[in-house]
């Protein structure tokens, strides 16, 4: 039994309203005999969510928390805990963080080292692991002396999500106006522009047995931010990582983390390249998930914008999931309808994924 609390506000420098919103892409990863917080304004969705999870034949938790509190974890000692991220990089006080320590110290102190992007690629360099050239500083004054720049570059703050704070700056004059709106004190990192066909998302899985690959999927990105997966994916490079995810096992690592990689075409091939690693669920964890307890073979995932504020208000009437011929549209990150965007798996060949998509935003 596990008990579920993916609220993400713990973690995101973005302070986006929606954000608490985001829990309930965590209910089609739970079973009938777990627990799952969710935020009380999601409540009116309740009904319509169970529904249409029932007609995909999705099993799922009806024994429902409604409060994301972190502090409520600590009143069911007996459940296993699930959650976005395993720990807390934005408060300064110690409330959440000692909870998270209390439940597994050895996560937290991997997880914490780990999701600084710099930490990162001075991992993954010791490891032999390829990366692209990336500058690493300890705060702004130390990157504005640097005079070396590879350009074209991104700039990264050492510790973000989705896409948040990174910039790519084709010259100088860019690079400036993107240090400029960087916190002074904070560390970062200037990462030299690859040329790639592809980026991969890397995902395994923490079990009692090890470290498990999970799956690779392919990346959709608007710039540097997350727009949805695709899979199968061109290529599965578990190898050119394999030292890393084992490091990450032996040092206590739990649940999923994933990898991004670059795709590089050259004459004699490809080259793959590690970019960063998320030590967490992350966008592209939900939809896979669903579609391996669905037994989807071929998928995409995809967020949308809308101009419905509630699920009773969209109609999937012919294009829901049909169990019998494995195609259709699956709702995964569904809360989000309230502040004007969904997240779906479309299900079926990439053809019927294009048509499956066309059909959805002609209803949103």
């Amino acid at each position: 039994m596990k008990i579920y609390n993916h609220n993400i506000t713990l973690y995101t420098h973005d302070r986006a309203v929606s954000n608490p919103l985001y829990a309930g892409r965590a209910l089609g990863l739970t079973t009938p005999p777990d627990k799952i917080q969710l935020p009380p304004e999601l409540l009116p969705e309740w009904a319509t969510i169970t529904a249409h999870y029932d007609q995909v034949g999705l099993a799922h938790t009806h024994d429902v928390i409604w409060d994301i509190s972190v502090t409520k974890l600590t009143q069911y000692p007996d459940y296993e805990v699930s959650v976005y991220f395993f720990g807390d990089v934005i408060n300064s006080h110690d409330t959440y963080r000692q909870i998270f320590q209390n439940l597994d110290a050895n996560a937290c102190e991997v997880i914490e080292f780990v999701n600084s992007k710099n930490n990162f690629i001075q991992l993954a360099e010791d490891l032999g692991i390829a990366v692209p050239k990336t500058l690493r500083f300890d705060n702004l004054a130390a990157a504005r002396a640097c005079d070396d720049m590879p350009f074209p570059c991104f700039v990264k703050p050492a510790v973000s999500d989705h896409g948040f704070g990174i910039m790519r700056c084709p010259d100088a004059d860019t690079l400036a106006q993107a240090l400029a709106q960087l916190v002074p004190e904070e560390s970062l990192q200037i990462q030299a522009e690859v040329k790639a066909s592809a980026f991969l998302n890397l995902q395994y899985q923490v079990t009692a047995e090890g470290v498990k690959p999970l799956l690779v999927s392919e990346q959709l990105l608007d710039g540097c931010v997350h727009r949805g997966n695709r899979y199968p994916a061109s290529h599965e490079p578990w190898e050119e990582v394999a030292t890393f995810a084992q490091w990450m096992g032996d040092r206590g690592m739990r649940d999923i983390f994933a990898v991004d990689v670059a795709v590089i075409p050259e004459p004699t091939g490809v080259r793959f390249v590690a970019i960063e690693c998320n030590p967490r669920f992350n966008g592209s964890s939900y939809p896979t998930m669903v579609a391996q307890r669905l037994a989807i073979p071929t998928w995409g995932s995809a967020t949308y914008a809308t101009k419905l504020r509630s699920l009773r208000d969209l109609s999937l009437d012919d294009i829901t999931f049909d169990p019998q011929t494995g195609k259709g549209i699956i709702l995964i990150n569904w809360g989000t309808v309230k502040a004007g965007k969904i997240s779906v798996l479309l299900a079926g060949s990439e053809t019927e994924q294009v048509d499956l998509a066309n059909e959805l935003r002609s209803r949103l």
